[in-house]
């Protein structure tokens, strides 16, 4: 990467999550940990990231305090905050404050020249400094826009920053706009997809496995159990690969596997299934496993929901769909194997063409952060 002229000076950026892996072998918050690394290499940027503690990548350094990593690692044991809005609501909203206090408090230590947050909720506790926020989108913040007041508080943190609203997805544009259109600009900015899914050589095994990569719960794994019966045994088996978040008694015909990491996706998993099967119910944004399934020429058929309709065009880069009955019928088609051959490299096109590499979506932030902090240089001014 070529070094930042003296007209681009680096910027300072403070990004905040609440989800980050811990080590290379854990899957939560991976995209995070990518987005972070790839902003690094462009060497435009000083990052300092607030979250829960983890191998950081390059030259990215932490926000926290010692306080804080001690902190968000505990929760991160109890499950995320997500997990305990949902089971303890009382001390999951006693977190959910601890987490935007906390970050306020990095925020008045790092001084950055902008804030970028991860998840809308992230923003709504920003110090009323006049620095713009950079926000990433995603599908499960449509659910936090549903809560009482929740629109009101970040129209709120919006009219106090110059803000930029990036979906990781274009379905969620519309919707976004007509909330805060306002008040604040939306420009959708896909996640990207590391090279190493796009290089994979696929050789699919016999018997057919059909993969399902997943958190384990009844909203993620949607009507599986219910569809899928009869469908898989010992010629067609269904691999159920990722942590078990939920009480759930699983039937024989799911061979479980457990906890994964992305290098076992990479190496031995995505070269040899059939294909990647999600019928998920849950509120997702553009799921990341999709995309490396589709950069790596991996069949997908999956459920027609928004978030898998902004990726697939059905019958062409996958399948989409809404009953048993359609379900068996993309599993013959992408059994054969000139149709999952033909599909799979649409699919792996598509991908490189409208979403591309952590490299491309770091130039598009890269861009953005700039425009924003001129921006409010100039307004400033």
């Amino acid at each position: 990467m070529s070094e930042p002229t003296p007209l681009q000076p680096l910027l300072d950026v403070l990004m905040a999550t609440t989800s980050f892996p811990r080590d290379a072998a854990d899957w939560k918050g991976r995209f995070i940990h990518d987005l972070a690394a790839s902003l690094d290499r462009t060497d435009q940027v000083r990052i300092s990231l607030w979250g829960p503690p983890g191998a950081l990548p390059g030259q990215v350094k932490t926000a926290n305090s010692s306080s804080d990593s001690a902190w968000l690692d505990e929760l991160a044991d109890r499950g995320g905050v997500a997990h305990l809005l949902r089971k303890h609501p009382f001390s999951g909203l006693l977190h959910a404050y601890g987490i935007l206090s906390r970050l306020r408090k990095a925020c008045v230590r790092c001084q950055p020249d902008i804030y970028h947050v991860n998840w809308l909720q992230l923003a709504l506790y920003l110090p009323n400094d006049g620095r713009p926020i950079y926000v990433s989108v995603l599908g499960s913040d449509f659910g936090l826009l549903k809560l009482p007041g929740m629109t009101a508080f970040l129209r709120r943190s919006f009219t106090q920053h110059r803000t930029m609203l990036a979906p990781n997805a274009d379905w969620m544009t519309a919707k976004l706009q007509e909330k805060f259109g306002d008040i604040a600009e939306i420009k959708p900015n896909p996640f990207g997809v590391s090279q190493r899914w796009f290089d994979i050589e696929r050789r699919p095994a016999e018997p057919m496995e059909w993969l399902v990569v997943s958190r384990i719960t009844r909203n993620k794994l949607g009507d599986l159990l219910a569809w899928g019966e009869g469908l898989f045994n010992e010629e067609r088996r269904l691999r159920l690969i990722g942590p078990m978040q939920e009480k759930l008694v699983l039937p024989d015909w799911v061979i479980h596997e457990g906890h994964t990491s992305p290098d076992e996706l990479r190496k031995h998993w995505f070269p040899r299934a059939a294909g990647l099967l999600t019928l998920s119910r849950h509120d997702e944004g553009r799921p990341q496993v999709m995309i490396e399934a589709m950069a790596s020429g991996l069949p997908v058929i999956a459920s027609r929901i928004p978030a898998h309709e902004d990726l697939i065009q059905h019958g062409e880069t996958g399948w989409l769909v809404d009953s048993r009955k359609e379900l068996v019928d993309a599993l013959l088609q992408a059994e054969v194997s000139s149709v999952a051959a033909a599909v799979g490299s649409d699919a792996r096109n598509w991908i490189h063409d409208h979403i591309g590499t952590w490299d491309d979506s770091a130039r598009r932030c890269i861009n953005t952060y700039r425009e924003l902090v001129q921006q409010e240089t100039e307004n400033a001014g």
